[in-house]
């Protein structure tokens, strides 16, 4: 520990002129430290206080979490929140029907009282960030820790996070509001423009947003949802600027990027490539027979749209990954990096003796829970993925939880709870599932990904039902005998008669369930084997490269904490004789435009738009709408939604996506390559005012021409 902390110590007296401008997640608290001067140097007017301060108003204080897996920014002194429409997908789709297919056909509330309620929809503002590192290493207690910080900061959760490999930590304190609602989005045929084919890809045209907004109590704290709850006054919110992007021009984007693997070693990343290969063939299974039925019929296209969006998101950004690690040859690279770095560690005794066998004990790890993992994901990704068990699986595990003192939080109406009352409340539960549940569809994939199992499953590893193995009984009899026996194929058949031990065990579903549950249970026992010698050894491997690289300045990987990256509007060279120009303008959506394609739909009053050039005060200074552009930021999922900010921190698009060309940027950042995906912020704009006739929404923007 004492030599990473020497090791960090020098990497944050560097002059940060030293640091690139383009790579990086770097941690808020270190602005100061490390990024200070070189952000001014590549045009930042603002200074680290006006971007991450705890006692002052800062430009952290309009940046929020989004649903736990985006983000998002204030952009009103009334709570008025963009993010993508990517992040707002599930939650549109959750208020849409068939009649009101706000998915569909878009929606804008034209007063509060037409803001539509999202039931567990929060956000979450960051309050803090204190590194807690030596307070730990020197006896402090985790929980002690937690409870003063709670006991400090009413109304926020406080968390420890490890960061390095978990070498540093820090206790983050936030503030979740619980009461979002829905403002507005347009179509999907503009929200989504492009679909699964333009996705990761560039040039693009999306106009990828949607708003919501943050309710509070009458103390502006958070509160549950309650008509008598008032619009959030935020500390800070954005200015909006109409000025547009030139090449070169500062940018910078805070947001929570998810997860990234740049601590990893070759033997991991090798490992996740052929794990990622078994994702990417089963969802292409199950996403071919969703988009068939989708496009079949509109009630099925609405209850599967998010299911199939969240699915198809990770399987082409999988698939693009494979791609981008052979074309960039990212293990090769990740290879020599780590012989050099055991030749370094080599030098010093007392190196050899802290870091001295991890690349070796990592690889040996993974190694050993390479085939009860693979395995685990073949059963997750095809079984696994089959509604119908997963109703019955929850409802068993319902009854037994009683039995063991073991029922889920969010399942428990009281301390103690009966069999029935539990049974109960797990009914309320599944309800809100069917309605976005088509048991026909849920038949047809049972038998594709079943199919698929029994032709990738080794034998040994094979789910038993009945005493038989799967690779024995015949795909459509055993699906079809699930599907017309079962009573959880519909909330009707469920709540038909009480539920109780002897009519859950009959059920063939139920039994499928705990065929799946006993076939999983040795793999991860397996996986797990391994996970506490992983997990030191990883720690020792960053803590390696930290020392190794002490002299160069150093950010954690991805985590799901907030983080700052910044850079510049950049074009880039794909490749050879190619230049993708830095911008996209709506002329593009025209000329993508395909009727007989629903990825590439243009709604009419758009095409009218268009074609009157009625642009009004969102034209760029030629005349023409600009609709997305570029810059050289890291970032990676959970970003999305993200504002991009010009050099005084003023709202100028929102980061959205990746391009292709630099899909192993989870690994190896490509400062050549890797470009952030923007809408562009007039775009959006123009869409709420002149498209879907919101436009006194910009009456509560600070708007800066």
């Amino acid at each position: 520990m004492k030599r990473l902390i020497i090791a960090l110590a020098s990497a944050m007296l560097l002059l940060p002129a030293t640091l690139r401008a383009d790579e990086g997640m770097w941690l808020l608290p270190l602005l100061e430290k490390m990024n200070a001067d070189a952000m001014k140097n590549l045009g930042a007017r603002l200074t680290p206080e006006q971007i991450y301060s705890i006692n002052n108003s800062s430009i952290k204080d309009a940046i929020v979490q989004f649903g736990g897996g985006c983000t998002g920014e204030i952009v009103s002194g009334s709570g008025l929140l963009l993010t993508n429409h990517h992040c707002g997908y599930s939650s549109i789709q959750t208020l849409s029907t068939t009649e009101h297919n706000y998915l569909e056909d878009g929606y804008w509330a034209k007063s509060r009282e037409e803001e539509l309620p999202v039931p567990g929809l929060t956000v979450r503002f960051l309050q803090s960030m204190t590194d807690v590192t030596d307070t730990l290493a020197n006896g402090a207690n985790r929980r002690t820790l937690i409870a003063d910080a709670e006991k400090a900061n009413p109304n926020c959760q406080v968390r420890i996070v490890g960061f390095y490999n978990e070498n540093v930590q820090y206790l983050i304190v936030s503030k979740v509001y619980r009461d979002v609602r829905f403002v507005g989005a347009p179509p999907a045929s503009s929200g989504k423009f492009g679909g699964d084919t333009d996705n990761w890809m560039w040039p693009r045209h999306t106009c990828d947003f949607s708003c919501f907004r943050v309710y509070a109590g009458p103390d502006n704290e958070p509160a549950d949802y309650s008509p008598e709850n008032l619009p959030m006054v935020p500390r800070q919110f954005l200015g909006v600027s109409l000025k547009g992007v030139r090449e070169g021009d500062f940018a910078m984007i805070m947001g929570y990027p998810g997860s990234t693997q740049r601590f990893q070693t070759a033997a991991q990343l090798e490992d996740m490539l052929e794990t990622n290969n078994i994702r990417i063939a089963a969802r292409g299974v199950r996403q071919d027979v969703l988009w068939k039925a989708m496009r079949a019929d509109e009630k099925v296209s609405l209850q599967y749209a998010s299911k199939y969006s969240g699915s198809s998101n990770g399987w082409k950004k999988w698939i693009g990954m494979k791609q981008a690690f052979e074309a960039l040859q990212i293990i090769p690279r990740e290879k020599q990096k780590e012989q050099e770095l055991q030749e370094w560690i080599k030098e010093d005794a007392g190196r050899v003796e802290a870091y001295g066998g991890a690349i070796d004990k990592i690889a040996e790890c993974v190694q050993q829970a390479s085939a009860p993992n693979k395995a685990a994901t073949l059963l997750q990704e095809t079984v696994g993925r089959i509604e119908l068990v997963n109703f019955a699986l929850s409802m068993n595990r319902s009854r037994m939880g009683v039995r063991s003192g073991s029922v889920p939080a969010q399942q428990r109406q009281a301390p103690e709870m009966s069999e029935e009352e539990a049974l109960n409340a797990m009914k309320q539960l599944l309800a809100k599932h069917y309605k976005d549940y088509d048991a026909n569809v849920d038949h047809d994939v049972a038998i594709a990904l079943i199919d698929f199992y029994k032709a990738n499953v080794a034998p040994e590893d094979a789910i038993v039902v009945g005493g038989k193995s799967i690779l024995n009984i015949d795909t459509r009899k055993f699906v079809d005998n699930m599907f017309k026996k079962s009573i959880f194929v519909s909330e009707e058949k469920m709540n038909a008669k009480p539920l109780n031990a002897k009519v859950l065990t009959a059920d063939p579903a139920v039994q499928f369930a705990e065929a799946i549950m006993a076939a999983m249970g040795p793999m991860r026992e397996s996986v797990m084997g391994s996970r506490t010698q992983l997990a030191e050894a990883t720690r020792a491997y960053a803590a390696s490269l930290l020392e190794w690289k002490k002299d160069e300045p150093s950010y954690p990987d991805a985590n799901s904490t907030c983080r700052l990256t910044y850079g510049t509007v950049k074009s880039y060279e794909p490749k050879d004789g190619v230049l993708y120009k830095y911008y996209t303008t709506l002329k593009g959506v025209m000329e993508k435009e395909d009727p007989d394609n629903y990825e590439f739909r243009v709604p009419a009053r758009l095409k009218e738009i268009y074609e009157t050039n009625d642009y009004g005060q969102y034209a760029d200074e030629s005349g023409e709408l600009v609709a997305c552009f570029l810059t050289n930021l890291d970032i990676t999922g959970g970003n999305s939604g993200s504002p991009v900010m010009d050099a005084d921190g003023n709202l100028i698009g929102l980061a959205f996506d990746g391009n292709w060309e630099s899909m192993s940027s989870d690994v190896m950042f490509e400062p050549d390559l890797q470009r952030c995906i923007c809408v562009d912020i007039r775009y959006v704009l123009l869409m709420m005012d002149k498209f879907g006739g919101a436009g006194y929404l910009l009456d509560e923007m600070n708007i800066v021409r």
